[in-house]
């Protein structure tokens, strides 16, 4: 009677795959540790190129009177400038800049256009990308969100104001959310009264995690207002009467 041969299966031990997924996770965790910031930094610098672009939308916006924005109070775009930055240090009336789809056909009771929520079409065609800036406090900024393209950003303002040294800096302990007299740094609280034909102020770009209408209708916009502290973009802007 002959013996068959054994034949000895191929394949890998349990001690040779736990070494494999050993190297693998040292592999991973190593591009991770390199790629990982590089990532990080590519957006961060992609955010600022933005807005730097829609810088000139916020100078240009806070003077522009919009129908249905006149009050008793606010009569030019003077006025509503200095209305703006003079509440902007409450969450409640953020201002936000950004791009979104607009239909080139249709157009708001505010004369802005309406939005096209659906990103399906040709761009240029179905609809047109615009800036805009709005505040928390306006519906039609929550019916824009669906329709950003690109990222939000939350623009906080502080009054650029002369420090011992005769520069203008941008000082929020000094200011503490308020329009000041340049002359004496008194705290001026109606447009009128304000003594120059310019106010100067530093305008800081806050990128926003994302655009549902949840988010900043919750606590979790609050507290990113409230504890914002690096911004990926700076600029000094200026309105006048």
């Amino acid at each position: 009677m002959k013996s068959g041969k054994n034949l000895k299966k191929g394949g890998f031990t349990l001690l040779e795959t736990v070494i494999a997924i050993g190297v693998l996770a040292v592999l991973l965790t190593g591009f991770m540790a390199v790629f990982g910031p590089a990532a990080n930094s590519i957006k961060r610098s992609i955010n600022a190129q933005e807005a730097d672009r829609l810088a000139t939308s916020v100078e240009r916006e806070l003077v522009t009177l919009h129908k249905n924005e006149s009050t008793t109070t606010i009569k030019s775009g003077f006025d509503k400038a200095f209305t703006w930055l003079d509440e902007c240090d409450d969450y409640r009336t953020a201002i936000f800049v950004y791009q979104y789809r607009a239909n080139p056909d249709s157009i708001r009771s505010d004369e802005t256009l309406q939005p096209v929520k659906s990103a399906k079409g040709q761009p240029g065609k179905d609809y047109i990308v615009l800036p805009m800036v709005r505040r928390l406090d306006d519906p039609e900024f929550f019916n824009d969100l669906p329709a950003i393209e690109g990222t939000l950003f939350l623009v906080k303002c502080t009054q650029l104001t002369f420090d011992e040294q005769d520069r203008l800096v941008a000082d929020p302990n000094k200011t503490n959310g308020k329009i000041l007299d340049p002359r004496n740094d008194t705290a001026v609280s109606v447009p009128d009264r304000y003594p120059d034909s310019v106010i100067a102020f530093a305008a800081e770009f806050h990128a926003m995690p994302t655009t549902t209408v949840a988010y900043f209708k919750g606590d979790g916009f609050k507290r990113r207002f409230e504890t914002a502290k690096n911004p990926v973009f700076v600029r000094n802007l200026a309105v006048r009467r």
